[in-house]
């Protein structure tokens, strides 16, 4: 695991911002999945920074990143970064949340981004209508509205898996980091604290707008809604591809990193 001493920050209008800043060459900017950090791509960092400078940050909020005060828009704050940087472009790859702050940046600040690898998502306005999705969600709702911690970790959880299995069909150890870094995340957070966070709306139209390579990568035994959406994006952009990890849910860089590693890879060689 990541030590705390690799982490680096940037003092932003509305507290500090966290992230890893390591190897040499084009940047790569990978954007963590909601309520995890920049922990989930320790796998892809070893991996990458061979070959490229590798930026990992904690979005807003999550991890060791300061939690919001004011509204703000996370592509906002992955922009900043790149310019406090110096990154003129960057390829971002971003995991479900993160993904859809990937294209988010796409959409707002187009010069700053080279290329998008997309996981787990479309874009940051989700079209959730699978029944297990939907349920899912609502068990997280109900927790978090009674302040149970425990109950809200366990439906976050499910998300591992996806709906076609149990937890015990996924490496424990990956289960384990999962429920470490979203209790971090929670943990962070009251009950009662307000959601400041802006969206980027019409993302879904404006879709064709983005100009640069697009990657979707789709979990085999994800969610039909997730294999749904990263389908869309792949078919909306004038210029994406969907590939597909098989075997892995909503985290294929977690539960088979070699396989994703030589997607993104060969993704980065072909650009």
């Amino acid at each position: 695991m990541t030590a705390a001493a690799d982490l680096r920050h940037f003092a932003s209008a509305d507290g500090d911002l966290a992230y890893r800043d390591t190897g040499s060459g084009p940047a790569l900017v990978l954007l963590h999945g909601g309520f995890l950090d920049h922990r989930m791509w320790d796998d892809q960092v070893s991996a990458l920074a061979a070959t490229h400078r590798v930026v990992v940050p904690d979005a807003r909020g999550h991890g060791a990143s300061a939690n919001a005060t004011r509204p703000y828009r996370p592509a906002d704050d992955v922009a900043a970064l790149l310019r406090h940087l110096d990154i003129d472009s960057a390829v971002l790859v971003g995991l479900s949340m993160g993904g859809g702050v990937a294209v988010d940046t796409a959409l707002e600040h187009p010069g700053l981004v080279r290329a998008l690898v997309v996981s787990g998502a479309g874009t940051s306005e989700p079209d959730f209508q699978d029944p297990w999705t939907v349920s899912v969600l609502a068990e997280w709702g109900r927790a978090l509205a009674a302040g149970d911690v425990d109950a809200w970790v366990e439906a976050f959880l499910r998300f591992v898996p996806g709906p076609h299995r149990t937890a015990d069909d996924v490496d424990p150890a990956v289960v384990r980091r999962q429920r470490d870094m979203a209790l971090g995340t929670v943990r962070k957070h009251t009950a009662d604290e307000p959601d400041h966070r802006m969206p980027v709306r019409d993302t879904w139209e404006r879709l064709p707008g983005i100009g640069v390579p697009v990657l979707a990568v789709r979990g085999g035994v994800d969610s039909e809604d997730h294999l749904r959406m990263a389908d869309r994006l792949a078919r909306t952009v004038p210029r994406g591809r969907s590939v597909t990890v098989e075997g892995t849910a909503h985290y294929p860089n977690m539960e088979r990193p070699d396989a994703f590693n030589e997607l993104v890879a060969g993704f980065l060689a072909a650009l």
